[in-house]
């Protein structure tokens, strides 16, 4: 693993974009600084640049570098959770502009999956995660399913879990700074 992890954040460092297990699907990825590198992805998967990508963090500290605020409630779902849980939410701050939606919210997943997690702690920077496929395709259960365009399309392929079957993808809820509560995905 420690070679994997070495391998894609000399990539990422770089501006290249992963191909990489999470806790939930195959994803692609890059820094989430990086606005080139968030432009590959969408160009890789032909997705509409105002369809937003979310955002791995690795802990409370990175939240709160991408968040001023978030509310108490953020924390109470994440608590409670029993399968991993994207938030979305306002006014996020230090990642790249074209990964923040319209709306001025982003995304975002708390990670504990170890190799998403020590990537994070050596980019110390946060990691966009979108599912491995074009736009509008069915998300790959397993590396086997992932397209050759995709595989192809990336700068690095992390060599972990190539046999994983996947599970389903995480739970998304949109939570405003006005105590709004919305279920995208259960």
């Amino acid at each position: 693993m420690k070679t994997e992890v070495h391998n894609a954040f000399e990539v990422i460092k770089n501006g290249g974009i992963i191909l990489y297990p999470t806790d939930t699907v195959w994803g692609i990825g890059c820094d989430a600084t990086n606005e080139e590198a968030v432009k590959k992805i969408y160009a890789l998967k032909q997705r509409e640049e105002t369809k937003s990508m979310i955002v791995l963090l690795n802990g409370e500290r990175m939240m709160y570098n991408v968040f001023k605020e978030i509310p108490d409630v953020a924390w109470q779902i994440l608590d409670l959770s029993e399968k991993p849980t994207t938030l979305i939410l306002d006014n996020p701050r230090n990642v790249a502009k074209n990964i923040v939606a319209e709306d001025n919210t982003l995304g975002v997943r708390l990670v504990t999956e170890p190799f998403c997690f020590k990537l994070m702690e050596r980019m110390k920077k946060p990691l966009v995660s979108t599912s491995a496929n074009i736009s509008g395709e069915p998300t790959p259960k397993t590396f086997k399913e992932i397209s050759p365009e995709i595989i192809k399309g990336v700068d690095y392929v992390v060599n972990l879990h190539l046999d994983k079957v996947c599970k389903n993808p995480s739970t998304i809820i949109k939570l405003s700074l006005d105590s709004q509560v919305k279920v995208i995905r259960k």
